[in-house]
């Protein structure tokens, strides 16, 4: 079992910047694909970014050249820098892990065997 804990949401006006951390319980971290999403309000909860455990990474079109996700096996958490906010980026932000057990995409949420709770964005304009 893997425990996911999302932190560094908040507050910010749009242009700015933010890292969310999403940090892993377990001895095998290094071997699982990460992922970011987020529902904003009234919406579905959409996929943002993905790392393997290859260090392939997948970005959204929306977020491409704005966020970026890396990862530090050596600490078990996963990063989620997210640079020229916009205020369409306010949501919940959701960390997930993935055993790579699956055959599905790294864009569907139902390849992730592990969420977390979730950590609040807002961007004002």
């Amino acid at each position: 079992q893997v425990q996911l804990v999302e932190s560094g949401g908040g507050l910010v006006q749009a242009g700015g910047s933010l890292r969310l951390s999403c940090a892993a319980s377990g001895r095998t971290f290094s071997g699982y694909g990460m992922g970011w999403f987020r529902q904003a309000p009234g919406k579905e909860r959409e996929f943002v970014a993905a790392l393997t455990s290859w260090s392939i990474l997948y970005l959204a079109d929306s977020v491409k050249g704005r966020f970026t996700i890396s990862r530090d096996n050596a600490k078990n958490t996963v990063y989620l820098e997210m640079n020229s906010l916009k205020p369409e980026d306010t949501a919940v932000y959701y960390c997930a892990a993935d055993r790579g057990t699956s055959s599905r995409s790294y864009y569907s949420q139902s390849r992730y065997d592990y969420w977390g709770q979730g950590t609040q964005v807002t961007v004002s304009s």
